[in-house]
This record gives structure tokens, C-alpha cells and sequence, in this order.
């Protein structure tokens, strides 16, 4: 196994007497996407800013790419690409103008910064709209000329903090696109989002953190399994309710729960096929209307873990 790109240990982070961070531990694998979920306010883009060398830590460490975030900070930010919710870009200028200013922000030169500009906008498909304004732009459009400023010096790890907030589903899914072809080059990405679908699509591996710690960490269908999928089950009549629930629980081991004539029943471990669980039903004598299985999602586990639902945005930290 490949020795972490990124790790923390013990990382701690105090706003006056409010602790963001209390004791974080992350082991990062390199050329992945990396979902670092938590509640508003659990401490997500407080990591991302100190991991970036934007914020100091209280306390513990930090190392991306070999460097101690605290001791080298301009060797971390010489390897790392930071593209956060808002796009900081200057709607009076072109989108190529643009580009070609960072890039001399980021030390490429004149011909260096003209060149990578150049190149990336090629391969992001924004040739044809490099020499618009800004200010005509998208909010899809300005977000990817945005994650191309933080790829002008290639990074070696890539913090993404909500990329894709406000996006319609199709500017979503472009960057999405543009992620995937990242990693396949060598890129490792550090991901937040609100929308933990698109963590689902992206990530290999997911951290949840809350209130500063880290609470599970795994791949999301290994961290899906811990809730287990959910049979759902709609009698013909409330008649067959206390026969339908019985088969149920014998089935899954676990107490049903029902809505007048919905039934829901977790089934943690291994799932009776439906097959099978049509013939029980049919067997006892119950009339289904409806039945199926719904596995879970990341939005279940994130319930499961933190006992609130994900929130939109982080205030604080």
C-alpha cells in the first residue's frame, strides 16, 4: 500500500475559546479523490485551510506531500492547487487574460504562463470562449476557468471546498468530468461538498468528521454497508399489516416500522432477494401493492453517523 500523500495527526484548531479542530486524524492515499464530509461547522474547510497553509494550526501536524505544513509552507504551496466556492476572477478581463495572470502570479513567466494557459484551456474545451469576458460567462464556465487557475503549476494535491456550490447539473457534472481526468493523470483531490452524491460518484475514499474528529473513514460503498439497505413494503389493505410486518421481521431479524400502510424494515448484514421475500409474503397470505429494496446512500450514513442531515454550507469552520 502506497504511503499516505497527505496525513494529520492529532491536528488541532482554536478559534479563541471555540475548538474547530480537536485531535484530527486523516491518512490521504495518493492519485485519489478524497471526500471529506462533516455537519456545518464539524471542521471541513478549516482543514482544507490549514492542509493549504492559509491557516495556522493550534496544534498536532500536518504533512502534504512530504512537507510539514507548519515548517515548509512554501515548499507545500510549490505542490498544491486550491480552487474554493467562489471564483476569484476578474470579470473586466478574458477568460485566457485571466489565466495568463495567474500563471505569472504562480511564477511561470511571461511565455510559461501563456503556454499552460494555452494548453489548459484545450483540454477543459474552453479554447472557444477564452477571449470572452468574464463577465459573459456562466456560473459553470467561470467555475471551471477557476479549478484551470489552480491546475497552472500542476499540483501534486488538488483541495477542492465545494466546487461545484450553485452549479446547474450540467456545469456539475463538467466538473466532474474535469476531476476524474485529473486523478487519471496523477492528481490526488481533496473534495468537500454539500452534495453528497456527487461525493458518492467522485471518491474512492470518504472521511466523516464532527465536531473536529474523525468518526469513519472507508470507501462509500464499505461505509454504506454499515447501515445496510432498507426493505419497503406497501400492503393492499392494513388488514395484512400485522402479517406482512411478522414475515418481515422474521426474515431480517429486525422490528419493521410502519406508516399506515408502508412498512420499512433495515436490514443490516446480508438481504433476502425480494424473490424470496415475495414468496414468504404470498405465502402468509398478504396482499402487496408495492415492495422493493432501496440501498442506502451516502445521505443515510451521514444521518446515521452524525444524527442530522448535511447542511448546506459551513459557517465557521
Amino acid at each position: 500500500m502506497a504511503d499516505p500523500i497527505v496525513h494529520t495527526t492529532g491536528l488541532r484548531k482554536d478559534f479563541g475559546d471555540v475548538a474547530a479542530l480537536t485531535g484530527l486524524d486523516l491518512e490521504i492515499p495518493p492519485h485519489v479523490v478524497y471526500g471529506l464530509l462533516g455537519p456545518n461547522g464539524a471542521g471541513k474547510s478549516t482543514t482544507v485551510r490549514i492542509l493549504s497553509t492559509l491557516t495556522r494550526a493550534s496544534g498536532g501536524q500536518a504533512v502534504v506531500a512530504g512537507f510539514d505544513v507548519a515548517r515548509r509552507p512554501d515548499s507545500v504551496r510549490r505542490v498544491i492547487g486550491l480552487a474554493g466556492q467562489d471564483a476569484a476572477l476578474d470579470h473586466a478581463l478574458t477568460g485566457r487574460e485571466n489565466l495568463r495572470i495567474f500563471g505569472r502570479l504562480s511564477r511561470l513567466g511571461v511565455r510559461g504562463a501563456r503556454q499552460r494557459a494555452d494548453e489548459l484551456l484545450a483540454r477543459f474545451d474552453l479554447t472557444a470562449a477564452a477571449d470572452r469576458l468574464v463577465s459573459t460567462y456562466s456560473g459553470g464556465m467561470s467555475r471551471r476557468i477557476h479549478l484551470i487557475a489552480s491546475l497552472l503549476r500542476a499540483p501534486t494535491v488538488l483541495f477542492l471546498d465545494e466546487p461545484t456550490t450553485g452549479l446547474d447539473p450540467r456545469s456539475r457534472i463538467g466538473v466532474w468530468e474535469s476531476i476524474r481526468d485529473l486523478v487519471a493523470d496523477g492528481t490526488t483531490v481533496l473534495l468537500t461538498s454539500q452534495y453528497l452524491a456527487e461525493v458518492d460518484q467522485l471518491a474512492s475514499a470518504v472521511a466523516v468528521i464532527d465536531h473536529g474528529r474523525l468518526i469513519a473513514e472507508g470507501s462509500p460503498a464499505r461505509l454504506k454497508s454499515r447501515i445496510g439497505s432498507h426493505i419497503d413494503v406497501v400492503v393492499e389493505s392494513m388488514d395484512h399489516l400485522a402479517g406482512a410486518m411478522a414475515v418481515l421481521e422474521r426474515l431480517t431479524g429486525r422490528r419493521p416500522e410502519a406508516d399506515g400502510p408502508h412498512i420499512v424494515v433495515a436490514a443490516v448484514g446480508e438481504v433476502p432477494p425480494l424473490p424470496q421475500i415475495v414468496r414468504e409474503l404470498d405465502a402468509a397470505g398478504t396482499g402487496i401493492r408495492d415492495i422493493g429494496i432501496r440501498e442506502p446512500s451516502l445521505d443515510d450514513v451521514f444521518l446515521s453517523l452524525t444524527g442530522s442531515a448535511a447542511e448546506t454550507r459551513e459557517v465557521m469552520a
